[in-house]
């Protein structure tokens, strides 16, 4: 059904010879008082000159998203002769233009209740509309990177709508969004918690503005709402945030730093402390996984002059995989150690798809060396409820799982990887090489097979993202030969590896990729 495009004639109240009649009509709506009249076309001998809009020419509810503009134009004709026409743009009540065209810029998000109106000499139609301005960063593959003078960027892909081909919407979130905004140097990390983006860039020092700070980024808006200075602590090079995605309030959470050191932060606060738990030096291969909401999450961290996975469990802790049920750092030692005498290699959380995660345990793939013996290890990040001491021998020589007789593992702590269990597979980067380890077979993993190759041969891999369902495969590398927008995102099947879509020269060297969830 049609809407109706209300209209109101100047004779109406010439018409009326008394003032109480005039006043009873005034409080009819302006619908009947069109109908009363319909019939009633002149003014004296001169007919009038009605303003009827082309409804096609407007929509009932505009949809747009921030920084993009909306420009309508109204298409309308006149009963009787052309006359002189006035336009009016009103939104939220208040005039917002004269001009024939609306031209508007969602600088903000928020829904809106606008009006048109147009005005001859003998009256008025109006075209009432509802303007909505909407984020276009709920969703989507979210890439931090910079370029060879550490400035940051951040570019955004959002989540493909009615089956369309994924498309960046934004190449720096951080510059439209934050023009007055000067951005400390050499970003490090970034994690979505509590409808923000956090991001931890190490700057070029102490002194002035480009010094280490956190940001605090709305989610929706890539706004900054916060920003925390460090100026205090000589030693703080932020490498990796050590938070949770989730909405917790009260707690410190770790922030590793260069020289493997860490420090406490607070998100509600936006304060920075040393640290009260994780008090030693650490490997950079931090995991951190949120089981819900509130407090419930869990933190491993390798400590490296023990030798030995620590954990922290909703704050509590720091406790050690160790053969007896939660050992502090002063028990976990020797053969009481879970990892003794072992060097670490790096650590991966295994992904799950919502009906995996249903009916198994949480996982982190473990894999450590010991001499000319590389093993792996496929634990329960949730050490309250599993007791090591087993008959368990995976990481005994004698009937162990034997990876790979090599002397040295071709993966290190800061290795991109990426593991899963739809394919039980662990991907992890070699250069511009994407490499493919079945983690639950006896594969070597010096000869783990090349899934794909992306770039030239002098790219560099640093990072990966996945789909939900696994069969999607993010890739960011960049070309350190090229100069400008060097950074690339391919996308790879993950089973088969062929090469779904290629995004070339859209950031910087990446840094951290993640995908940004509602």
């Amino acid at each position: 059904m049609k809407r109706a495009t209300y209209h109101f004639s100047r004779h109406i109240m010439s018409s009326l010879s008394q003032r109480k009649t005039a006043a009873a009509f005034l409080l009819l709506p302006l619908f009947l008082l069109t109908s009363c009249f319909s019939d009633d076309t002149t003014i004296g001998d001169r007919p009038l000159s009605e303003i009827v809009i082309d409804e096609a020419s407007m929509q009932e509810v505009y949809d747009i998203n921030k920084n993009e503009t909306l420009t309508v134009t109204p298409r309308f004709a006149q009963t009787n002769g052309e006359k002189p026409v006035t336009t009016t743009w009103e939104i939220d009540q208040k005039l917002y233009s004269n001009e024939p065209t609306l031209t508007f810029t969602g600088k903000e998000l928020g829904s809106w209740n606008c009006r048109l109106i147009l005005e001859n000499e003998d009256g008025k139609a109006f075209f009432p509309f509802k303007l909505n301005v909407n984020s276009p960063y709920e969703e989507g593959i979210t890439i931090l990177s910079r370029d060879a003078d550490g400035r940051p960027m951040l570019s955004f892909m959002q989540k493909p709508l009615d089956g369309s081909t994924p498309a960046f919407y934004d190449y720096d979130c951080l510059e439209v969004n934050n023009a007055d905004t000067r951005f400390a140097s050499f970003p490090a990390d970034m994690v979505q918690s509590a409808g923000c983006l956090i991001i931890a860039c190490q700057g070029k020092g102490r002194e002035g503005d480009d010094v280490p700070t956190l940001y605090y980024v709305n989610e929706k808006t890539m706004v900054v709402e916060n920003v925390l200075q460090v100026k205090e602590y000589d030693d703080f090079k932020p490498t990796i945030l050590g938070i949770p995605s989730m909405d917790a309030s009260g707690v410190a959470y770790p922030v590793l730093c260069e020289n493997g050191k860490v420090y406490e932060f607070s998100t509600t606060e936006g304060a920075l402390v040393k640290p009260t738990k994780l008090k030693y030096t650490y490997e950079q291969s931090i995991i951190v996984r949120d089981n819900g909401t509130g407090w419930n999450y869990e933190l491993l961290a390798w400590d490296k002059d023990l030798g030995a996975l620590a954990q922290l469990y909703n704050g509590y802790g720091p406790y050690y995989c160790s053969r007896n049920y939660h050992q502090t750092r002063e028990t976990c030692q020797g053969a009481n150690n879970y990892f003794d005498g072992r060097t670490f290699c790096n650590m991966t959380y295994v992904r799950m798809t919502d009906e995996q995660a249903a009916t198994a345990d949480p996982q982190v793939l473990v894999v450590v060396n010991n001499g000319m013996l590389v093993q792996k290890a496929v634990l329960s990040t949730s050490f309250w409820k599993y007791n090591f001491d087993t008959s368990e021998t995976v990481l005994d020589d004698n009937g162990g799982v034997k990876i790979a007789m090599v002397g040295a593992c071709p993966l290190k702590p800061a290795t991109p990887a990426i593991a899963n269990m739809t394919y039980y597979s662990l991907l992890f980067a070699d250069g511009n090489k994407v490499r493919r380890w079945n983690y639950t077979t006896s594969q070597l993993l010096n000869n783990a097979d090349v899934l794909q190759t992306v770039g030239t041969a002098d790219a560099v891999i640093t990072g990966f993202e996945m789909s939900a369902d696994h069969k999607r495969t993010y890739v960011a590398f960049y070309e350190p030969k090229q100069t400008g927008k060097n950074g690339c995102l391919w996308v790879i099947d993950t089973d088969k590896g062929d090469i779904l879509q290629k995004y070339d020269n859209i950031c910087y060297m990446p840094v951290k990729m993640i995908y940004k969830k509602k």
